[in-house]
Order: structure tokens, then sequence, then C-alpha cells
């Protein structure tokens, strides 16, 4: 057997030895029932221990290339389609069973959250308006921190267990009194304690929808909603939403025509608009929900980052018959990867809701669970809280007139009265798609207002911009960017 092995690699030498019978038995070079030297001769032939080829021998029989039989020796055994053979891996042909799903799953992460993230064609030092968090070095990671080792200090082993389904009662009563602020009375009971705000959205669609089913959702809706929805084979039907936001006198139609199983809505600070509902469409809304037999799934991720007006009672604290389930988030306010947001339900849909978390992931963790509680039970949330409102109210202005320089009369806009984001739409008929890469080439993002729409093909010339990420000069520097590309159209 002439096999060339390199004593000074530092692959192992059994390693050598399989890669060599690998390569031909794949490539077709040993075709099957090919017997393989013996252990003795291949040894004395290469001049390496017997030990070395048996082990060599044991790893091509565990990866089912040969198989050894008793008093006849080591045999090549039949290769099946695989696609390990050399260069299969380049285009490889996917079972039926991938392919169906993936091609009819068309509104991907990346394209929904960071458009274009990751790619080297924008300017080093892009400015960044297409985050759908707050400013990272607002983060109270230092008080957080000294609170998780307090409480790791105080729960010890009980904190890292897995804790109750629902979640850490504890929390779950802190919760109850945060809302019964906002005018929402509930027990502890009708709390659920979920890894974010998206897995609540994706449990109540998990436990109230099936497939072919109709959603009526705002006409410009939250992304993340919208790819669930896609992904279930949900069908949204969108309505309209203008400066006071879901235009809910059209609703009635739309529930009588479609026969929907659920109505989403952002009712607060909405995703992508910033806009608000007033308070005769909540209470409409709430009205035609009742009358028709369709929940309510309120989603009310930042609700609390109010900058100036009047609070708006959410539309669970109008509901008595238990047709709102509510759904929010910590966060926004706090850190992303604390993954803890809530939703409140009442009646037997809860513990179907229950159940559905339990088969999702078990629990939500219950350290971060105890260390929230202890976070908010102390004041430091509240404390926190009017820090940030103070600081992204002064971006807000700061982009708002910003853009009154630099944009002018190119651009409407609508100032959010809180949360993060504001949505900018253009008077003039541009593609959307070559602004966006302009801007990014010249060294700042956004994300494009079709990520928000029900049809991505729709010609939608609007811009999602979030002043909370940036400071006030990026903020700046970033709109003057936008100006310039636009004045290049």
């Amino acid at each position: 057997m002439r096999m060339a092995i390199d004593q000074e690699s530092s692959v192992p030498i059994y390693q050598q030895i399989v890669d060599y019978f690998s390569h031909a038995i794949l490539s077709g070079h040993f075709e099957t029932e090919l017997r393989l030297p013996s252990i003795r001769k291949l040894s004395s032939d290469l001049g390496v221990s017997k030990i070395t080829v048996e082990n060599a021998y044991a790893r091509l029989e565990a990866e089912g290339l040969v198989g050894s039989r008793v008093g006849s020796g080591t045999f090549v055994l039949p290769i099946y389609d695989t696609q390990l053979i050399d260069g299969a891996e380049e285009s490889p042909t996917w079972p039926v069973w991938q392919q169906q799903p993936i091609t009819s799953f068309q509104r991907t992460v990346l394209e929904n959250a960071y458009p274009l993230a990751g790619a080297s064609i924008g300017a080093q030092d892009t400015i960044n308006f297409s985050s759908g968090i707050g400013d990272p070095n607002l983060f109270p990671v230092n008080d957080f921190g000294r609170v998780m080792q307090r409480i790791i200090r105080r729960d010890g082993v009980e904190g890292l267990s897995y804790g109750e389904f629902n979640g850490y009662l504890p929390l779950r009563r802190t919760i109850c009194q945060i809302m019964a602020s906002n005018g929402m009375a509930i027990s502890s009971d009708n709390i659920l304690i979920t890894t974010g705000s998206q897995q609540a959205i994706s449990l109540v669609a998990q436990a109230l929808l099936k497939n072919g089913d109709n959603v009526i959702v705002e006409k410009t809706t939250y992304n993340g909603a919208l790819g669930l929805f896609e992904a279930l084979h949900i069908n949204p039907i969108g309505i309209a939403v203008d400066d006071q936001g879901m235009c809910v006198e059209q609703l009635e139609p739309l529930l009588q025509t479609y026969h929907p199983k659920l109505i989403y809505t952002i009712p607060t600070f909405q995703n992508p608009s910033g806009v608000c509902m007033n308070g005769s469409r909540r209470r409409m809304l709430v009205e035609l929900s009742r009358r028709y037999n369709v929940p309510i799934l309120e989603d009310d991720y930042i609700g609390d980052l109010r900058y100036e007006g009047v609070a708006l009672p959410p539309l669970k604290s109008i509901d008595t018959a238990g047709n709102v389930i509510y759904v929010s988030t910590f966060s926004k306010i706090l850190m992303p990867d604390l993954r803890i947001g809530f939703l409140a339900a009442m009646g037997p849909i809860y513990d179907r809701l229950v159940s559905l978390k339990c088969l999702n992931d078990l629990a939500t963790p219950n350290l971060s669970q105890r260390s929230l509680n202890a976070y908010l039970s102390v004041g430091s949330y509240q404390s926190h809280l009017r820090k940030l409102t103070r600081i992204y109210k002064k971006r807000r202005d700061v982009m708002v007139g910003a853009i009154t320089k630099y944009l002018g009369s190119q651009v409407e806009f609508q100032i959010p009265q809180g949360g993060l984001f504001l949505w900018l739409s253009l008077k003039r008929p541009l593609p959307a798609e070559e602004l966006f890469k302009r801007c990014f080439e010249e060294g700042v993002s956004y994300v494009p207002g079709n990520r928000y729409l029900i049809d991505k093909s729709d010609y939608e010339h609007n811009l999602r911009l979030n002043f909370a990420y940036q400071p006030e000069e990026a903020i700046y520097k970033g709109i003057e960017r936008i100006g310039k590309v636009l004045g290049s159209f």
C-alpha cells in the first residue's frame, strides 16, 4: 500500500490514514466490497504501530465507510447519496421537506430588523438610525449587575433553579402594581412572564390562530409580528393609520367581510409611525371587539416612555369582558438581552397560554426574574425611566431641528409624544431601495418604510428613524447626510 505519511505533520498519523481512505472511498476510487489491507500488513507497509491502524479503521467504521467481517477482514461498504463527495457541498440539493417552508417564508430576520447589517458598502462611521432599541450606553449595567449579585448571594441555588411556569410570583405581583398605576386592575394569577414580548405575541398567535386565519393589523406595523404571522401562514388584513392611530371607523366592514380571529394593535407610540390612538377610538375598538367576538392583542412595548401630552388608558383598562390580551416588555427601557416581557390575560385563555409557554421553553430564566423584581422594588426602574425620558426627549427635539434644517420641505412628519421613532414621509416619489442604498454608502442607516408593510412590494416612501440610539452630535450629522443624498436625486 503506497500511502504518503508525513511524520512531521501536526495531523495525527491515524487521521492521515483515515483521510486517505475516506477520500478514496467517497470519490469512487475504492469500489464497494474492496478488501482493505489487514491491520498487520498496513502497519508493516507504513512503518507504524498496529494500534494506529486499528484506530484509523475504527474511525472509518464509525463513519459508515467500511465494515469488518470476522475471519475475512475489512471491506468498503456501499456509499449512498449523502452529498459528502468532493464539491457536493458547494451546491447541495436539499430534501423536499426543507424546500417548501423556506421558499414560502420571504420576510427574513435580517431584512426585517437590520437591512444590510454586516455589509461592507457603508462608511466606517455609519450613523445608525435603524436600531429598535435605546442607547446601549444608557443601559443600567452597573446598577443591575449589583442587584443580580445580591440576588445570587441571597437566594443561592434556589435562584438558579427552574421557577414557576407562569413566572416568579413576587415579580408578577410587582407588575400588577405597575399596571394598577395605569388603570389596569388585574391579579397576579393572570400575569404570565415571557421571554420578551416577541414570545408573548407568538404564544397568543399559537393559542388563537391556525393556518389560513385572518388577523386585523394596522397598515404599517411591527415587522416582527408580520414575520410571525407569515411563518404561521396567517393572513394579515391591513387597516389604515392616521395621526390619531388606527382608523377604527373603518374596522366594522373588515370584521364583517374577513371574520378575523384576532386584532393586533400598537395603540401607544405605534411602531413604526409613533402615533397614539385617541381615546374615543380606543373605546370604539374595545366595543367592536366585544360585539363581534374578536379578541384584541394590545402590544404596549414602550408606552411608559412619554415626553409630553396626557397618558391615554391602555385598551386593557377599558376591557371588562376579557377580550383584550395585554403584552409589554422591560427590554426597551432596561436592556434588550434581559429578555423579560409579560402578558396579562383573563379567562380560560390564560391557562392555555401558560401551557404553551411551558411547551416552548419551560420558563423564563429565574435569576433574571428575581433580579428584575428587586430592581423594580427599590425604585431604580422609575428613576432610570425618568432619566431616559429627559435624555430621549432632548434627542427627539434635536432630530426634529436637524430635519427642519437639512431636509426642509422635502419631507413630512409628525412629532411623536413618546417612544423611540420618528416616521418621515417623502413628498416626492423616489426609488426607496436606491435611496436607502445611497444613504448607507454615505454613512447613515435607517429602516425603509416597506419593511413594515404587509406587502413589501408596495411602493412606500417612508423612513423610520430612531432618535434615541445616537448622541445629539451624531443625530445632526446623520440627518445632514440624508439631506445630502436627497439633494442628489
